[in-house]
């Protein structure tokens, strides 16, 4: 039987527990809101997370639970479990900020989606006795830098059964629906590429220059003209994050930062190649030299198709309608949860907020609808279909079975290079 055709069966235990987990969400909502809007109101960049952090952990240890901090050798990262023996399910909270224009991608909301859902599910292991550990794990810096990779690199997800988490985004990529059980998204090579001449005073002896802005330009009309030829779903986008210092020197040195997005780790390897043309090309004809550093790689988010139906089921059970699409498109953005989809079975659903029309991800229009309450209560009913989930997984061993049989089948695909975005070139 696949994934979709696995219809959750719930069980007397399922019942107790999720009139636990969500009556536990329900009443820490008071605590949830407060740190939500601390996070929102004080929105840090990656890895400089120092209030969110300590916010958070100071939070976690009010209940009662023990917290590592600045764990995995990473400053603002922490860890906080509860149970004994069993399986663990993890929930990944992220609280970075982007630059100028704040929880533009709602991460105030995810870290507390996923901190109510560790609440819950450790008040249903409390009561229920069963063996079984649920993990919140802090994950800074996942607008570019990387976190989570940081995390795996420290062994952080080796032991766990199942990782979830939940972003919000505009309800136009949902219509109809209050999220998305399954959203596959793009794997991400992030590049930074210098291109190094030799200054020249531009009036009085141009020719004795070496123009390395001219080599930048050159690069990013190739890139414009690469993007004619390339699939549909592939992204290439790249800013000057160098490009000289005044008019009348001729810039020594000049600098693309460049996203090279396709759907899957092998696809996007073919296109870096191509990529890297366009840069070699222009260090050719302006003469100058061409350093290539990469930043690092998000790889595309595989969520597991077990899971994805279980949230589907518990959000239903609570009253909201999630598709739950096993051959969806997802978004073309990307994320470092994708490459804890490669490390054990994960997901990240979406739940869509009130935004205004224009208003998505990555825009000061969702800044401001990631702070509303009603952002928030959509949130929460998102973080008890979470938690429903995470019982399942560590209560019940039928769905914990498929959900590992799906992570090794998906393990196949992908050293097919075979993608799950149905519009895979």
């Amino acid at each position: 039987m696949t994934a979709t055709q696995f219809e959750p069966v719930a069980s007397p235990s399922d019942a107790a527990a999720s009139q636990t987990i969500q009556e536990t969400i329900k009443n820490r909502d008071g605590e949830l809101w407060h740190i939500n809007q601390k996070i929102h109101s004080n929105p840090e960049l990656g890895y400089s997370e120092h209030k969110a952090h300590a916010n958070i952990t100071a939070l976690l240890e009010a209940f009662g639970f023990t917290v590592t901090r600045h764990a995995h050798g990473l400053e603002t990262s922490f860890v906080a479990e509860y149970g004994t023996g069993g399986r663990v399910v993890a929930f990944n909270a992220e609280y970075d900020a982007l630059p100028g224009i704040g929880h533009a991608c709602g991460h105030n909301l995810i870290a507390m989606m996923s901190i109510a859902g560790f609440l819950g599910v450790a008040e249903a292991l409390k009561t229920s006795g069963i063996a079984g550990r649920v993990r919140l794990i802090g994950t800074p810096a996942e607008e570019g830098g990387g976190g989570k990779l940081r995390i795996i690199e420290a062994g952080g997800y080796r032991d766990v059964d199942a990782c979830l988490m939940t972003h919000p985004g505009p309800p136009d990529e949902c219509e109809g629906f209050t999220g998305d059980a399954c959203m596959p998204t793009l794997a991400n090579h992030k590049t930074t590429v210098r291109f190094v001449g030799k200054t020249a005073h531009a009036a009085v002896a141009p020719w004795e220059g070496v123009n390395a802005l001219d080599g930048a330009v050159l690069a990013y009309n190739g890139l414009s003209v690469l993007r004619q030829q390339i699939h549909p779903v592939d992204r290439v986008h790249c800013v000057v994050s160098d490009g000289g210092t005044r008019p009348n020197v001729i810039p020594g040195t000049a600098a693309l930062d460049c996203y090279v997005r396709s759907p899957t780790l092998q696809s996007a390897d073919e296109l870096l190649g191509r990529v890297r043309k366009c840069f070699d090309g222009a260090g050719v004809q302006t003469g100058c030299e061409v350093q290539f550093e990469m930043i690092n790689t998000y790889a595309d988010l595989r969520p597991n198709p077990t899971i994805c139906v279980l949230y589907a089921a518990a959000m239903s059970s609570i009253g909201s309608k999630v598709r739950c699409d096993l051959q969806s498109r997802g978004v073309p953005g990307s994320t470092d949860q994708g490459n804890v989809s490669y490390e054990c079975p994960a997901f990240q659903a979406y739940v869509a907020i009130p935004a205004e029309p224009g208003c998505k991800n990555h825009t000061a229009g969702f800044t401001a609808a990631a702070s509303t309450r009603e952002a928030h209560d959509l949130c929460i009913a998102a973080a008890k279909g979470m938690a429903l989930v995470a019982w399942k997984v560590l209560a019940d061993d039928e769905s914990a079975t498929r959900v590992k049989k799906g992570f090794e089948d998906d393990k196949l695909l992908r050293g097919q290079g075979t993608g799950l975005c149905c519009n895979s070139p």
